[in-house]
């Protein structure tokens, strides 16, 4: 008997929901090809740990669980991190670590499974011939050492695979890969057009972006295949079904992107113009005055995501009579498969 394929399910924005994108650093040992990190708008500073409990408190709920992700740069570089993690812990924060796989300062011996729920791990290639041209040489290697490592202590792991131009069409072999290393969660993101990618724009150097048709052509099946493997895997909604009401994610529940300098941003698309709506100032979480991202959120728009249509307005395609072909929901909007209890067993 066929077994019956997974679907995907969209993950709708629940009230009051929050979630803590914490760069603690934007220091790093790679230089990847699509760094999203800005130093001239995110800062240069490593934040000391007492900084970083500090500013931890004024998003952590003590009567409810928050979700932290702790970002880079590269965070297993900061020394103190597991005593950050700690911290975190005791506010109640559901606690993520994201990596680029180094894993500095022996971060694997000094951290439990009980003290961090996930450790997510970046790949961008099923193999070092995909991977490393885009995140540098002999990354693939001790990315998947070090992850092969974090499970075997126990730990909860995940994988992010941002899909761009470069990688798209091997996204199919990375499911079976994820199965072999003993991942539990894999995310599939969309490229975005910050740092070193709208630099690349800018200039014409790399096309990163894939069309809409190529994105629901391969992303939407591979995820299923890796559900039916076992993974939980999400990613993004991208493009709006046609009788889909558009929602941000800014208007409803509460997502704060955390830079080292200080500012606070409510959607990541902005992160690299100063139009923060917050602003951390003397350990006070402080709103930033202006025309910023805030103002826009309300404003609906065809195209759906107005952010996107004022800073990537060429992820649009319209029609002749001026309508536009697909609409863009907010980029946290997400697409998620669960797999059943009996798809865990599959090979």
């Amino acid at each position: 008997m066929t077994a019956r394929q997974p679907t995907a399910r969209t993950v709708g924005f629940k009230p009051g929901e929050r979630n803590v994108f914490f760069h603690i650093l934007t220091a790093c040992n790679l230089s990847c090809r699509h760094c999203y990190i800005n130093p001239s708008q995110h800062g240069t500073k490593t934040l000391s740990a007492a900084t970083v409990i500090d500013w931890l408190r004024l998003f952590a709920r003590p009567e409810e669980q928050s979700n932290l992700i702790l970002l880079g740069g590269e965070p297993t570089l900061h020394p103190d991190l597991p005593a950050i993690i700690r911290a975190a812990k005791s506010m109640r924060f559901a606690v993520t670590v994201d990596t680029n796989g180094y894993l500095f300062h022996d971060f694997l011996d000094r951290i439990t499974p009980k003290e961090l729920d996930y450790l997510s791990f970046s790949l961008d290639g099923p193999d070092s011939a995909v991977n490393d041209p885009i995140r540098g040489e002999n990354v693939f290697a001790v990315c998947t050492e070090n992850l092969r490592k974090a499970v075997r202590k126990g730990l909860q792991t995940s994988v992010i695979y941002t899909v761009s131009s470069l990688n798209i069409d091997h996204l199919h072999r990375m499911p079976r890969l994820l199965k072999s290393l003993g991942v539990k969660r894999f995310f599939i993101q969309v490229i975005g057009l910050r740092g070193k990618p709208a630099a690349d724009k800018k200039e014409g150097e790399i096309v990163w972006q894939v069309d809409p048709d190529h994105w629901l052509r391969v992303v939407p099946p591979v995820a299923a295949e890796a559900a039916g493997l076992g993974l939980h895997v999400t990613y993004p909604k991208v493009f709006l079904e046609p009788d889909e009401k558009f929602e941000c994610a800014a208007n409803v529940a509460e997502n704060y992107f955390v830079f080292p300098n200080g500012r606070v941003y409510r959607c990541p698309l902005c992160e690299d113009y100063p139009i923060h709506a917050y602003l951390i100032e003397n350990n006070r979480l402080v709103r930033h005055e202006g025309i910023n991202e805030d103002r826009f959120f309300p404003l609906t728009i065809p195209e759906g995501c107005v952010m996107n249509k004022l800073l990537q307005p060429d992820n649009i395609d319209y029609r002749a009579d001026g309508t536009p072909r697909h609409r863009i929901s907010c980029c946290l909007l997400k697409q998620e498969i669960i797999p059943e209890a009996a798809n865990n067993n599959n090979e």
